[in-house]
C-alpha cells in the first residue's frame, strides 16, 4: 500500500479558493491613523484660508495702484504695487493723533483693568467676608447684559461730570472688568492659602500680601487680562462713536471712517491701507505677548 506524501504548507501560502486573511491589527490602525491625518490636515487648512484669505485680501488691495482698486471686481493680486495708498491715508487724515489718542486710550484701558481686575480677583478668592458669593454672582451677571442697555445711562453719569466729549470718558466706563476679575479670581484659587499665613505670621498686612506676595505670582494672570484688554479697546468703535464728538478726540477706528468719503466714495485702497496700518500694533502686541498668554492659559492645568 503506498503512502501519500505530505507536503509541508508554508505560512504566507494559500490554495485557491480560500478566503484571504485579514489585515493585522496595526496595519487596520496605521490606515485609520493616515484617514484621521489627512482629514486633520484638510480641516486646518480650510480654516486656514476661511481666517487668512480676508487679510490678504486686504493687504493685496491696499498695495492696488486707485485706479485699479475701484473697478467692480478686481483680480486676487494686484498687477504692480502701489504705497500711494498708505501716503493718502496720511494726508487725508491726521493719523499721528489718531495714533496718539489711540495709544493712550488702550493703555489706560488695559493697565487699569489689570490692576481693578487683580485687587477684585485676589478679595474675592482669599478674603473672607459675609455675602461674597452673592457679590461676585452679580458681577458675573453683568456680563450677560449687552453694552448697548447700558450705554445711555453710562453716557448720562459722564455727562453729569463733566467728562463728554473727552479721552477720560472711553477710560473710566472700562476700568472695571467682570472677566478679568472672574479670570484673576480663578488664578488667585489655584495659588496655595499658606503663603498668606506666612505673610501673616511675618507681619506682613493684607496690602502688604497682596503686593508683595500673590501679586509677583499672578503675573501671567495679569498679563492675559492686559492683551485681551488691549486688542479689544484698540478694534473698538461703539463707545467712542457715542462718547466723543469733536475730531480731536476721536480714536484709530472711528477717525478711519472718514476716510470712505461721502457716501462711500473714498478709494477702497486708501481706506483698506488705514485698516492694515490699524492691525500692525494689534498685531505686534499679539506675537510678543503670545507666549504670556499661552503659558498664562495653562498655567491651571500644570497644579
Amino acid at each position: 500500500m503506498s503512502t501519500a506524501t505530505v507536503r509541508p504548507v508554508s505560512r504566507g501560502s494559500r490554495t485557491p479558493g480560500s478566503p484571504q486573511p485579514p489585515l493585522p491589527a496595526t496595519s487596520r490602525v496605521s490606515r485609520w491613523l493616515d484617514a484621521a491625518s489627512l482629514s486633520r490636515v484638510a480641516f486646518l487648512l480650510a480654516a486656514t484660508a476661511l481666517t487668512l484669505g480676508p487679510v490678504l485680501w486686504t493687504v493685496s488691495t491696499s498695495l492696488r495702484p486707485v485706479s485699479e482698486s475701484l473697478g467692480a471686481t478686481p483680480s486676487l493680486l494686484p498687477t504692480s504695487l502701489d504705497f500711494g495708498s498708505y501716503r493718502d491715508v496720511f494726508t487725508q487724515v491726521d493719523m499721528v493723533l489718531l495714533i496718539l489718542n489711540s495709544v493712550l486710550v488702550t493703555a489706560a484701558c488695559a493697565i487699569g483693568q489689570m490692576v481693578t481686575a487683580a485687587m477684585a480677583g485676589y478679595v474675592f478668592a482669599k478674603v473672607e467676608f459675609r455675602g461674597r458669593g452673592a457679590l461676585f454672582a452679580i458681577i458675573l451677571a453683568t456680563m450677560m447684559v449687552p453694552m448697548q442697555v447700558t450705554i445711555v445711562p453710562v453716557f448720562m453719569l459722564i455727562r453729569g461730570m463733566g467728562l463728554s466729549d473727552t479721552l477720560l470718558a472711553l477710560i473710566l466706563p472700562a476700568i472695571p472688568t467682570a472677566f478679568g476679575t472672574f479670570l484673576m479670581r480663578q488664578y488667585f484659587l489655584g495659588l496655595p492659602g499658606e503663603l498668606a499665613e506666612a505673610a501673616e505670621i511675618d507681619g506682613a498686612g493684607p496690602w502688604r500680601t497682596f503686593f508683595s506676595v500673590f501679586a509677583p505670582l499672578a503675573t501671567p494672570g495679569m498679563a492675559i487680562v492686559g492683551i485681551l484688554a488691549f486688542n479689544y479697546h484698540w478694534n473698538e468703535f461703539f463707545r467712542p462713536l457715542i462718547m466723543t464728538i469733536s475730531e480731536q478726540n476721536f480714536t484709530l477706528p472711528l477717525g478711519l471712517v472718514s476716510l470712505q468719503g461721502n457716501m462711500g466714495t473714498g478709494s477702497v485702497a486708501t481706506v483698506l491701507a488705514g485698516v492694515v496700518i490699524s492691525m500692525i500694533p494689534a498685531l505686534a502686541v499679539f506675537v510678543f505677548g503670545q507666549r504670556t498668554l499661552r503659558e498664562g492659559l495653562t498655567a491651571g492645568s500644570h497644579r
